[in-house]
């Protein structure tokens, strides 16, 4: 298992509303103890964690869990190729078979998974 003290997650399509699930997630990755990163398409706030809308750069990235529809996905696959992250979260309705081939040629590992029940289950 990981040390989650030294694991950052890129929340990608992160989000200020309560009501969104990339919300939660953020909420679920802290209390868990990870690192958060939040990349969204506005700016903001979820709890202490600054959402940019920048892509970050030369950061230690384990996870990218992805709240983007695949059309947006593509526009950025080589941003979130570049981070080299060791996995990808492809949570439901974010399943993009040109971004997971690409990601697993590169050697990332990909899940076609849910981060809350990764969570909540002790499997992320």
């Amino acid at each position: 298992m990981t040390d989650t003290k030294q694991t950052i997650t890129l929340v990608l399509g992160a989000s200020e509303n309560p009501g969104r699930t990339s919300y939660t997630a953020i909420k679920q990755l802290l209390k868990s103890g990870y690192k958060v990163i939040a990349v969204g398409a506005k700016k903001g706030m979820v709890h202490d964690i600054e959402i940019t809308t920048e892509h970050p750069k030369n950061e230690n990235i384990d996870t990218v869990t992805l709240y983007i529809r695949p059309e947006i996905q593509n526009k950025m696959l080589s941003e979130i190729i570049e981070l080299k992250p060791r996995r990808i979260i492809f949570n439901p309705g974010t399943e993009n078979e040109l971004l997971e081939n690409e990601a697993i040629r590169q050697g990332i590992l990909c899940e076609r998974a849910c981060t809350l029940v990764l969570l909540s289950l002790q499997q992320y």
